[in-house]
This record gives C-alpha cells, structure tokens and sequence, in this order.
C-alpha cells in the first residue's frame, strides 16, 4: 500500500474516532448546564477532595467528564486541520496526540489506582507513543491505542459517564 493511502486511511480512522466521540458527548445522560464538561483539565485535581472519592484521587465522574472535553479538543483540532483544505501534516498529528497525552496523563494523575486512572495512563502512554513517531496518524493506528481507547470508554462508563475514544 502506497504512502499517501495510508495517510488516508489513518487520516480517515482518527477522523471516525473524534467524530464517534463527538456523538458519544452529545448523547450523553447526564444533560446539566454545568460547566465541568468545558473547564480545562488543569482544575480537576484541586477537585479531587470531593465525594466518591477513589483511592488515588478525582471522582472518576468527573475525570471523565475532564477527558471527554479532552476529546473534543483532539476533535475540534482535528477538524480544524481538515478544514484547511490540505491533508493534515505529520506535525497536526504530532500536536493533537501531544496535547491528548499532556491532558490525559494529567488527568490519570489525578485518578490514582482507580478503573479510571488507570485506563487514562494507558490511553496517554499510547497517544505519547504515536505523537513521537515519524507518521504519528499511522502510529496511532494501531490495536493498542484502539485497545486504550475501548478500556477508557468502558471505565466512564462504568462511572457514569458516555466517551468513546
């Protein structure tokens, strides 16, 4: 397979994932006008002295809450970069996976031993690993990082919480 098809194909792959997870944050069940969902990742470790606590930190609720707006910044990027009217450079992808695992692994931080914390450090570790390779959208294309994604989607889940990465 030539070099510029699979550009695409993993161009087309991140796009179906922002665009799942997009939906997944607009169907989601719990509807309040808070503004958690848009507060940046930064503020939920000065929240994690709230109820339902896990043992290492933040309510799940709300990292999870942190790491679908997280998601929808990767998407909005992601979206921007496409709207230039050129196939997105190796350097777009190196920045939204960069800035994916800086929000993510913060957040994990926060989540300590929990269901959550722990699938975020995974989900971070992964989007480190492609932000540093040569084609940072072929290197996320790649059963692990789907593997990380589908184990964050299950843990918010679990807490509550719709995100699909």
């Amino acid at each position: 397979m030539s070099a510029p098809v699979k550009r695409i194909l993993a161009t087309s792959s991140l796009l179906i994932c922002v665009s799942v997870l997009a939906l997944a944050a607009c169907g989601g069940k719990d509807d309040t006008s808070t503004t958690a969902g848009s507060a940046p990742a930064a503020s939920v470790p000065a929240a994690s002295p709230a109820g339902g606590d896990t043992a290492g930190g933040a309510n799940d609720k709300k990292l999870c809450e942190s790491v679908r707006s997280a998601g929808e910044k990767m998407k909005s990027s992601l979206i921007t970069a496409l709207q230039a009217g050129e196939e997105p450079s190796p350097a777009v992808f190196k920045k939204i996976l960069t800035d994916l695992d800086k929000e993510v692994t913060s957040l994990a931080e926060a989540g300590g031993d929990s269901e959550v914390g722990a699938a975020l450090q995974k989900l971070g570790s992964e989007a480190a690993k492609a932000a540093k390779a040569s084609d940072p959208a072929e290197a996320a294309d790649n059963p692990e990082f789907e593997k990380a994604g589908t184990e964050i989607t299950a843990a918010c889940k679990s807490a509550g919480v719709d995100v699909n990465f």
